[in-house]
C-alpha cells in the first residue's frame, strides 16, 4: 500500500466520520450551549474557559449524545492541547435534569498559540501592534464554531473576552469596561463572523522606586555588618 493510498484512506475515513456525526445531530431534538471565556494579561499569556452543554429531550437523543466526540474525554484533550498552550482541565458531567457538560481550562503563552490546536484551528486568534500605541483583538468564528466539526440551528454561542487596556472601538454585543461580550445564535454566525476590538494596553506595572532604595539600604547594612565583623 503506497503513501498516497494511507493518505486518501484516512481522509475518506475522516469525512466518514464527520458526516455521520453530522447526521446524527440532524436527529437530535436537543440544543447546545457553547461559552467560552478568555483573559489575555498585559504581557500577553492568558488562560481561556470554555462550557458546553447540551441536553437531550429523550432517550433516542441521549444514545446520539454518547457516539459524538465532544463530550469524550479523549477526544476533547486531543481537539484542545498544542505543544503552545497548557490543558489545566477537562471536566465531563451530567446533571439529574439530563444535561451533559463539558468543561475545559486551559493556559496560553499568547494568544494566536491557540491556533495550534485542533479546536481553534480555523479561529484566527490573534491580537496585533496597531498605530498610536494600540492593539487589535480579533477571532474569526467559522461555521463550525466549537471546533468539532457540528452545526444545528438550536446552538448558540457567547464568547466573552476580558481585554488588558481601555477598549476604543469594536463590535461586541455588549461591553462593561474591558469586559466584551459577542452573543449570536448559528442564523447570525452564518458563513462566519470576525469578533474584533481595538484597545490601548495598560501600562505593565513598574516596580516602585522607594523598593530599590529599600533594598539599597539592606544591602548597604549587610556589607557594613559583615566588614566591621571581620575587622574584629
Amino acid at each position: 500500500m503506497n503513501i498516497s493510498h494511507i493518505c486518501f484512506k484516512k481522509n475518506y475515513d475522516m469525512k466518514v466520520k464527520i458526516s455521520i456525526s453530522l447526521l446524527l445531530l440532524l436527529f437530535l431534538s436537543s440544543c447546545l450551549n457553547y461559552t467560552q471565556v478568555t483573559t489575555i494579561k498585559t504581557d500577553g499569556t492568558g488562560n481561556m474557559f470554555i462550557h458546553y452543554s447540551m441536553k437531550w429531550n429523550n432517550q433516542r437523543d441521549s444514545a446520539m449524545v454518547e457516539q459524538l466526540g465532544i463530550f469524550n474525554k479523549d477526544s476533547v484533550y486531543k481537539e484542545f492541547s498544542s505543544q503552545f498552550s497548557h490543558l489545566n482541565n477537562v471536566n465531563i458531567y451530567k446533571d439529574v435534569d439530563s444535561t451533559i457538560h463539558t468543561k475545559v481550562e486551559l493556559y496560553f503563552n499568547s494568544l494566536d498559540s491557540l491556533n495550534n490546536t485542533p479546536a481553534f484551528r480555523k479561529s484566527q486568534l490573534s491580537v496585533k501592534e496597531s498605530e498610536k500605541n494600540t492593539k487589535v483583538f480579533s477571532q474569526f468564528i467559522p461555521p463550525i464554531a466549537t471546533g468539532f466539526g457540528y452545526g444545528n440551528q438550536k446552538f448558540t454561542f457567547t464568547f466573552i473576552y476580558y481585554l488588558p487596556g481601555e477598549i476604543l472601538s469594536h463590535n461586541a454585543t455588549d461591553i462593561n469596561r474591558n469586559r466584551l461580550t459577542w452573543k449570536y445564535s448559528v442564523d447570525e454566525i452564518g458563513m462566519g463572523k470576525y469578533i474584533t476590538a481595538t484597545y490601548r494596553p495598560f501600562k505593565l506595572k513598574e516596580t516602585p522606586i522607594w523598593i530599590y532604595i529599600i533594598a539599597l539600604f539592606v544591602l548597604s547594612v549587610v556589607i557594613v555588618y559583615l566588614f566591621s565583623k571581620r575587622i574584629k
